[in-house]
């Protein structure tokens, strides 16, 4: 899959609500009530991830959630990425 380049990496990213694009990754820091809602988040976007066989590298700093996504076999953004961010954005608001 080809990389986007800077021009529609800026594009896409603008779509999204509260994502940045930083080098070759867009990111975005989620906030929960406590660590417990920060690891419930995380293990809903497990199934999402499998069925695209697209992971997002996870921080989890207490009750604040930081995903990266980047396609690194591609060295850089592509189209699954974008995709992934906005499951996550699905999943953010979801409760099971």
């Amino acid at each position: 899959m080809p990389t986007l380049n800077r021009t529609e990496a800026e594009a896409r990213v603008r779509e999204l609500d509260g994502w940045t694009l930083e080098g070759d990754a867009i990111r975005k820091q989620f906030v929960f009530d406590g660590f417990p809602e920060a690891v419930a988040f995380v293990s809903r976007l497990v199934a999402g991830a499998e069925a695209a066989d697209h992971h997002p590298d996870v921080l989890i700093n207490y009750k604040r959630v930081t995903l990266t996504y980047s396609t690194h076999s591609e060295g850089g953004l592509t189209p699954k990425d974008f995709d992934g961010a906005r499951m996550a954005q699905r999943v953010s608001t979801s409760s099971a």
